[in-house]
């Protein structure tokens, strides 16, 4: 279950990937490239996403404190992922 809310986080902030194509072409009886091209997408958050995360606890049973820390605990994993997709770039 952790992967899958990982893999929500990352769709809900955003991330960079990079794509690579290649052409190949039989010349003298083996195939060799002939073209690669290396793309880097950027995908933006998706607010869907965001939603389930927010949506995965209640946090109607919290108190004002509670809430509030968990207010900071989610602006800094933000924060760090934000961080981590620089860092990637």
């Amino acid at each position: 279950m952790d992967k899958i809310r990982e893999a929500i986080l990352k769709v809900a902030l955003g991330f960079s990937l990079e794509e690579v194509t290649e052409e190949y072409d039989m010349k003298d009886g083996e195939m060799r490239l002939i073209k690669r091209k290396e793309t880097k997408k950027d995908v933006p958050p998706d607010l869907k996403a965001a939603k389930l995360l927010i949506e995965e606890r209640d946090y109607s049973a919290l108190s004002d404190e509670e809430l509030e820390a968990e207010k900071r605990r989610l602006l800094l994993r933000l924060k760090e992922e934000e961080q981590k997709n620089k860092e990637e770039s």
